[in-house]
């Protein structure tokens, strides 16, 4: 049997295996969404070498600011928040225990893989050290491993708030984001408008529940069928427009994730460009919903994404260190374009593109042997409360290594 043919029958195996009332569509979009994060970091993220051989993060946004327009397309926070409230609002409707019960099985699922990942950087780290990994380079890889953990803070309250959103969706139907945009609205204003340099910089921190709330509670309105077709054009439409004048009139950064040197970020914490974003990006999602999901019925086309959303938290987690797993060993060579030179010229950006084969690659290798950290355990295969303590131990050490607090 050929390769092909095998694959074929995987596919339709799991094709076969897929329960009627799945929802293909929001499946295919969470995976977009979170295939979206990798590519991103890996394409918009850079190194530099030092003299001693160590690597310091870059970033060809720096030198090429017409790259911004990029970072629309692969910013898709807004969507996988969109179908984290859908997902949660169906799965908080048939839970059999209690609310409490139903968010912490949500929370251990989220959060095994982040224990897994900071505790075996913290055992890996000293050994890397003693093979001559340079202290600069360690660095750079803690944060960048740590870097896109935050989400996972933010996911678990909002997740913890959807009882609430729940309720406001049934009060308020769409319009219940609504106050959470006026909320960051006003808070730009405040940190941009007459006012900006004399009020607090923490005021800016504000920003962060409502600004990744909002796409949430879209999607728990659209899970609760409170948004319709008309809703979607609104967001579509309105989140379009929002997002033009933001640019063009009140000039905002283009650029939707940090920029080195830059005073202004729109991404941490989330200003109102995001959720201009992160609107039409959903009014488009629900559009796409049915001919997302016809698309979706070709065994070829859903098995994939049956993959990649059973290896959620595997991808947000490690692809970092799939990436540090070509550039650490290239560092020992010296400048290798792409990896380890500065991301400042046009070949850069068609050799990074290059590597991205190689970097897919080693996460799959990664994959194979960290994606037990996914699974919960099961009854009567606890993991023994020492060896919980230990790994928390283990990740809060390697966390505040990262953060430059050890």
């Amino acid at each position: 049997m050929s390769a092909l043919t095998r694959l074929r029958a995987t596919a339709d195996r799991i094709d076969r295996q897929t329960p009627a009332h799945r929802d293909r569509a929001v499946d295919g979009l969470r995976a977009l969404a979170l295939l979206a994060v990798p590519t991103g970091h890996w394409m918009l993220g850079g190194f530099t070498l030092d003299p001693e051989g160590g690597l310091h993060n870059a970033s060809p946004l720096s030198t090429f600011g017409a790259l911004a327009p990029a970072s629309w397309v692969l910013q898709m926070l807004g969507i996988f928040f969109l179908v984290g409230g859908y997902a949660s609002v169906l799965s908080y409707r048939r839970r059999t225990g209690s609310t409490g019960a139903w968010l912490k099985g949500r929370v251990v699922r989220l959060g095994r893989p982040v224990l897994g990942v900071t505790a075996v950087w913290a055992l890996a780290a000293p050994v890397l050290y003693a093979a001559g990994v340079p202290e600069a380079t360690l660095r750079t890889g803690a944060t960048l491993v740590i870097q896109p953990l935050w989400f996972v803070g933010v996911y678990v309250v909002v997740t913890a708030l959807t009882p609430y959103c729940v309720r406001a969706s049934r009060r308020l139907g769409g319009w219940a984001a609504a106050p959470l945009l006026v909320s960051v609205a006003v808070v730009d204003l405040l940190r941009y408008g007459p006012l900006a340099g004399q009020v607090p910089s923490w005021l800016s921190l504000l920003n962060i529940l409502p600004g990744w709330l909002f796409a949430y509670q879209l999607g728990v309105s659209w899970g609760e069928r409170r948004i319709g077709r008309r809703g979607a054009w609104l967001l579509l439409v309105g989140g379009t427009a929002l997002f033009a004048a933001l640019l063009l009139v009140f000039h905002y950064p283009a650029s939707m994730v940090g920029v080195p040197g830059e005073a202004r970020t729109n991404s941490h914490p989330p200003s109102l460009l995001v959720l201009a974003l992160a609107s039409a990006q959903s009014g488009a999602a629900i559009l796409l919903r049915d001919r997302l999901a016809g698309l979706l019925a070709r065994p070829a086309l859903w098995a994939p994404v049956v993959v990649v959303n059973l290896s959620a938290m595997t991808i947000l987690c490690w692809h970092q260190s799939a990436m540090l797993a070509a550039a650490v060993p290239a560092s020992f060579v010296g400048e290798v374009v792409g990896l380890t030179t500065a991301p400042d010229s046009p070949f850069w950006l068609a050799a990074r593109f290059a590597w991205l084969p190689v970097f897919a690659g080693l996460l799959v290798v990664l994959a194979r042997h960290t994606r037990r950290f996914e699974h919960p355990a099961r009854p009567g295969h606890g993991t023994p409360t020492l060896r919980r303590t230990v790994a928390a131990l283990l990740a809060a050490g390697f966390t505040a290594f990262a953060l430059g607090l050890a």
